[in-house]
Formats: C-alpha cells, structure tokens, sequence
C-alpha cells in the first residue's frame, strides 16, 4: 500500500467499520475499500460481549487486508466511555525575552504531562492554545520572542483492557506492525468544528446507538467530554416497553413518524412485522418518542450542569452521529427543549455527508494528518 494510505478502524456503539483511503483533490478523499460488520456494542465502559467483539473487528480487518495489500499500521478510533480527558496548564519562564524554539515547547509538554495511572494509558496530547507574555494566544508559538510560555494542554487516557481487547484482534494478523489508537470525540472536534469556532468553544454532541458523547471544544483541544450510555437504541428500547411491542417495531416506528409532519393527530401508524400487524395512533406515538427524547435532553443539560470552565449561553449545540437522522423532527424537538439553536454537521464529502459517518472521515482525517508529519 502506497504511504499515503491509511487504515482506519471505527468503533461505533452498534457496528465496527474499517475503510482505507487517502487524500483526493481540494482536503477531500478517496476510498479504496469500505468494510462494516455489526456487534453488541458497549456500555457503562464496558464491551457487552467481547467474543462478538473480536469477532467482527476480525471479520472486517481480515476483508481490509485481503483487498489492500501492504498494510502495516492500523488507526483505531477509541470511543469516549473507554477514554479519560485529563487538562493541564503549565508555565515555563526565561531570563530575558528569546525566540521560542521547538525544545522549549518539549520541555513544557513534558513538564505538563500526568503520569499514566494502573488501567490508563495516554494515547494522544495535545496543547489547546499558547500563550505568550504579552497574553497572545497563538497555535505555534515557534519563532515567536517571549520571556514566558504557558500551554493549556489536554491528555487522553485510554482505559488499558479495552487496547487489550482491540490488540488482541489484531494478534491474529502477522503483517499488522503496529496499532495506533486515536480519540474519536478528539478527532470529530478536530474535523467537523471549523477553527473560528473552536477558538471561541464550541460544543460537539455526538449521538450515538448505544452511547453518545457531550464534549466542549477550545483551540485544538478539549476542554470537557463526557460519555454516557444513552442513544437511539434506548429510545427503542423505551418505546417497546411503554408500547408492548417487539424492539424490530419500536425502531421501524422511530424512523417512520414525522415529530413535524402536518396530518391530523387522529391518524394511525401501521406496521408489520413477523405475519403481525401493529398499529398506533399518531398521536400516541410522537407522545412517546418526545418523551424518549426529553430523556437524552435531560442528559445534555446535565452535562451543561457538570461543565463548568467557560460560558457556554448563546452558542449553538452541534450535532453528529447516526442518531441524528434516525428520527424525522427529532433535531427540532431536541432545540426546543433545551432553548437552543441546535445545528447538525456531517463530513463534506460526497456521497458520505451523513451524520452517521462523521467519527469515520473524522478518524480518516486525523490519521491522514498523522502520516503527513
């Protein structure tokens, strides 16, 4: 495989995917090979079954690897509920004002970096911001004269069983050389917030199947990320029980009925499903699902709540993550409910500008990026 290529591997909540690419024309992409395989997924940090796991990790790898050759080097996205955010601020000063050189900004890293405790390890750092002496914020403070150097820096541990677990698949495969394991909310931040945005803190709210993940965005970095085990899969799983209803229903409903759609109340939902007919009043069923939403909106504000490093009123909430488009209206309700303007983001690529596919082109990115260096 040419040097310009790079392995990606996506861990969604309910499905695994690896995709090949590398750069097109104007920062797009060009895919060579696409693999998805469907899993229990994850909760409460935990891998629910990790023989189903390792299974499809293995089955998609394994098809990667048979359709590009000379793979050496795999980039795995890390979920945010097998990642800890760690932020630090440090100081450096000098004697006199002096250009900064390269190994001042090493010795600062160095000197802002934790120690890795028993089960977390660091897989990613990076500074937020620079600041110099004349308070100037800058990206690269290289080149820059200053008689000081502050960083405000973040670290991401990952939880150590989970590399386990991922490098344990990837035992099975003698030409994998190395398995480099890169944020997921880090790299959607990173990639789908456009820097004027970031300079100022943004907020990114990744909804996912299983799990979604709330994270606020400073400079290159992240100030704050939380992940919790809540998505559009509860959802179903809420409206099978207030419904009494099989769950292959609960979710056919929650991508059917419209939360704006302009018909009479009065109406009625039908689905079939195993030689069975169901059927709802419309009314009933955008009652419920609100409600389903009113709970995920309850946990976005919780975490506004837990939040607590800089003002977030007036700034739009992001939105991302395959949740996204799985209910029709449910952006507009998610807005109301919280008094804030709600504003989705996808990849700009064509063909994949989804929602659903931000955390893989995101990752593509970033590890892009990565080989660039």
């Amino acid at each position: 495989m040419r040097s310009k290529c790079v392995a990606v591997l996506d861990i969604r909540s309910s499905e695994v995917t690896t995709v090949v690419g590398e750069r097109g024309v104007n920062n797009t992409f060009i895919i060579k090979s696409k693999y998805t395989s469907p899993y229990d997924g994850y909760a409460d940090g935990e891998l629910i079954d990790i023989p189903s796991f390792i299974s499809a990790v293995s089955d998609v790898v394994r098809s990667t690897l048979f359709s590009s050759k000379g793979i050496k080097t795999f980039y795995v996205g890390v979920p945010g509920e097998f990642i800890r955010l760690v932020n630090s601020d440090k100081i450096i000063s000098f004697q006199s004002s002096k250009r900064i050189t390269a190994g001042d900004v090493a010795t600062l890293i160095d000197l802002a970096t934790p120690p890795d405790g028993e089960r977390w390890k660091t897989v990613r750092r990076d500074c937020m911001y620079y600041v110099l002496s004349d308070k100037r914020k800058v990206i690269n403070p290289v080149g820059a004269y200053s008689d000081s150097l502050q960083g405000r820096f973040c670290f991401f541990k990952c939880l150590e069983p989970f590399m386990g677990c991922v490098n344990q698949c990837f035992k099975k495969f003698a030409s994998i050389e190395e398995v480099r394991f890169i944020p997921s909310a880090y790299a959607q931040s990173m990639y789908l917030v456009e820097p004027e945005l970031r300079d100022e803190c943004a907020v990114l709210f990744d909804l996912g199947f299983i799990s979604s993940t709330y994270s606020v965005i400073c400079g290159n970095g992240l100030l704050f990320s939380e992940s919790f085990s809540l998505g559009i899969g509860h959802m179903a799983f809420f409206l099978m029980n207030e419904l009494d209803i099989p769950y292959d229903v609960a979710l056919t409903y929650l991508t059917t009925v419209n939360l704006n759609a302009k018909e009479k109340l009065s109406g009625m939902e039908e689905c079939i499903y195993d030689g069975k007919t169901y059927s709802f009043s419309t009314a009933t069923l955008r009652d419920t699902i609100r409600e389903g939403l009113d709970g995920i909106c309850e946990t976005i504000e919780e975490c506004k709540r837990n939040f607590t490093g800089a003002n977030l009123e007036g700034k739009p909430l992001l939105i991302t993550g395959e949740g996204v488009n799985s209910i029709r209206g449910g952006i507009d309700h998610i807005s109301g409910r919280l008094v804030q303007n709600v504003e989705t983001v996808a990849p700009k690529v064509p063909y994949y500008d989804k929602p659903k596919f931000s955390s893989l082109f995101s990752l593509l990115d970033m590890a892009l990026k990565d080989e660039n260096r």
